[in-house]
C-alpha cells in the first residue's frame, strides 16, 4: 500500500481508496473499501469482494460495447447495501492487453470476429489477466475469506488457487443493451461465464 484516502462516492458516501504498488514499481492497483470490510472480516464476517479490471471506455466513457460500467457501479451499490465490501480495481485493461490493443481488437470485432478471436488475432491469449495481484491485495488488507461478486469461473478458481477462501459466488449480471448482446453471448458461450445461472 502506498496511499490511502477517504473518497466519498455517489451512492457510497463512506468509501475509502487504498492504492497498491507492486514491488517492481509497476502501475498501481486500487482497493475501494465500502463500509469496513477489514474490521468485518476480523470479526469473522465474510465481506463482498469484486476483482474488476479497469475499462476506460466502459467505466469512464459509458461505452455500450461492454457491461463494465454497469458492473463497476452495480458492485459498489451492492456492497453499500450489504454493508461491507472491497472492490479491487485492477490495472489490467482489455483483459490484460491494454487500451491500444483493445481498440485494435474492437476494429477486428467490427469486421466480424468475436472478443476471443480478436484477441487471438492480435497474438494474445483469450484472457491475459493475472489475479494473483487481487489475492495479494486482499491478504495485505487482512481479508482471507470473501463472497465473490462475479460471473467468471476463472476468477473463482484463480483466487482460490492463490489462497483466498471463496465462501460463495454472488451473481453479477446486467441485461444487454442492444449493442453488447453479442459480447455477452461470447462471454457465456466461449469464456464460460455463468450468465443466467444462480450462484
Amino acid at each position: 500500500p502506498v496511499a490511502e484516502a477517504r473518497v466519498p462516492l455517489e451512492h457510497v458516501p463512506e468509501a475509502r481508496i487504498i492504492a497498491f504498488r507492486a514491488a517492481d514499481g509497476g502501475i498501481e492497483h486500487l482497493a475501494i473499501l465500502v463500509g469496513d470490510p477489514v474490521g468485518f472480516a476480523a470479526a469473522g464476517g465474510t465481506p463482498l469482494a469484486r476483482a474488476h479490471s479497469e475499462c476506460f471506455t466502459g467505466d469512464l466513457l459509458g461505452s455500450l460495447r461492454c457491461d463494465c460500467g454497469p458492473q463497476l457501479r452495480g458492485a459498489l451499490q451492492k456492497m453499500a447495501s450489504h454493508g461491507h465490501g472491497v472492490l479491487l480495481y485492477l490495472a489490467q485493461e482489455g483483459r490484460g492487453i491494454g487500451l491500444v490493443n483493445k481498440l485494435r481488437a474492437y476494429s477486428l470485432q467490427d469486421q466480424g470476429l468475436d472478443t476471443l478471436d480478436a484477441n487471438r488475432a492480435l497474438g494474445y491469449g483469450a484472457d491475459e489477466r493475472n489475479f494473483l495481484v487481487a489475492a495479494e491485495m486482499l491478504r495485505q488488507l487482512g481479508i482471507a475469506r470473501v463472497q465473490l461478486l462475479t460471473n467468471n469461473p476463472d476468477k473463482l478458481a484463480s483466487l482460490a488457487a492463490c489462497g483466498i477462501e471463496v465462501e460463495g459466488r454472488v451473481s453479477h449480471e446486467f441485461a444487454g443493451n442492444g449493442v453488447n448482446d453479442g459480447y455477452l453471448a461470447t462471454k457465456a458461450e466461449r469464456f464460460g461465464h455463468m450468465i443466467g445461472e444462480k450462484g
